[in-house]
């Protein structure tokens, strides 16, 4: 059924591109939320491995070089 008013035609295609932008929009977020995660988890894997070299190349101290000897 069809509305003879001129406006409801116009109402329609308005509410329906409302509805449509906040679809998008979510959209949107959650692709550059997906990104950011990417962007993160690529940064903190490469500080882990950046942390890890430097910790290997830190000379051992010497109470650690020799092993504690045990007394009962």
């Amino acid at each position: 059924m069809t509305s003879l008013n001129p406006l409801f035609a116009v109402r329609s295609a308005v509410f329906g591109r409302v509805r449509a932008w906040s679809l998008e929009s979510q959209q949107g977020a959650r692709r550059n939320a997906l990104v950011a995660n990417t962007a993160l988890a690529a940064r903190r894997a490469e500080r882990q491995d950046v942390d890890a070299y430097f910790a290997a190349l830190r000379p051992k101290s010497p109470a650690a070089q020799f092993p504690t000897a045990v007394h009962r």
